[in-house]
């Protein structure tokens, strides 16, 4: 353990075995430490929070603090930091709201400067939120996701598995598994096909994901039909029945390639959540 004499360290804080903790750093009195964590100059670490093995945290983070919400009335909430997790400078994640509720941010994932995680979010396995990506209360975030820099992500929202969010966008609603996209309105591009590349998504997996994108954004059919028809004509695949699985169970309603939100309603409905262009 190497504590810097300057660092603040609860006595009832739990540190494990080879922690460092740099100059000036604060550790609260309900904050644990596992093994090889790093706690760098300046950062504050509050509230139920823990870290897990391995995890660095850059100068100035702020992990575990009261949520911005104004529905909390002080009840125990958690903060759970997977492992070999980075997280940069200036970056906020704050405590959760609702009795007994958690933050997550999962294993190995990036999460670069002045990015904000709020109340109720989870956060995958090895996601990357470039810098000053922001997160609203509730959102959740699947494995392996991107979200570009100075993106907002609004809350309810979800990021679907390998999901790839272009820098500068205002996400709405929910961003399908596996498709890459950007814009205010945010606009879809197609499959991430390069992120599945880089992550040996074999080339048949892909072509199937191909077929089912089709089926849900070309083909003209309310959201019921296609995926009905992607389960009676394209061969189960895990990555398929996940397909299937995130856009029926999907709450906020799709982000649609034309900019809208793609949902079961109907036709007359739809233009309610269709964006205002200025």
């Amino acid at each position: 353990m190497n504590i810097h004499p300057t660092a603040i360290v609860d006595k009832n804080a739990i540190i494990g075995k080879n922690v460092e903790i740099g100059p000036y750093a604060i550790i609260g009195p309900n904050v644990r430490l596992d093994d090889n964590v790093v706690i760098k100059a300046h950062a504050l670490l509050d509230g139920h929070t823990t870290v897990g093995e391995g995890s660095i945290i850059w100068p100035y983070a702020v992990i575990g603090t009261k949520t911005q919400d104004l529905k909390f009335k002080g009840e125990i909430t958690y903060v759970q930091i997977g492992k070999h997790t980075e997280i940069r400078e200036f970056v906020t994640v704050n405590a959760s709201c609702g009795e007994g509720t958690i933050v997550k941010v999962g294993d190995r994932c990036l999460i670069m400067a002045y990015c904000h995680v709020a109340h109720n979010c989870e956060i995958g396995n090895r996601v990357i939120m470039s810098n000053n990506a922001t997160l609203a209360g509730h959102v959740t975030v699947d494995d392996f996701a991107v979200i570009g820099g100075l993106s907002a992500v609004h809350q309810f929202s979800r990021i679907g598995r390998y999901a790839m969010v272009g820098g500068m966008s205002r996400v709405t609603h929910d961003v399908p598994p596996f498709t890459i996209g950007a814009g205010s309105p945010y606009h879809l591009g197609g499959l991430n096909l390069v992120g599945l590349r880089r992550n040996n998504v074999p080339l048949e997996t892909r072509k199937l994901l191909t077929q089912a994108f089709r089926t849900v954004y070309r083909s003209g059919l309310r959201l019921q039909e296609a995926l009905e028809l992607i389960e009676s004509q394209i061969e189960q695949i895990p990555e398929i029945k996940h397909w299937v699985e995130f856009c029926r169970t999907s709450k906020r309603g799709l982000i649609d390639h034309a900019g809208i939100t793609l949902r079961e309603k109907d036709p007359e409905e739809l233009e309610l959540d269709t964006p205002v262009k200025a």
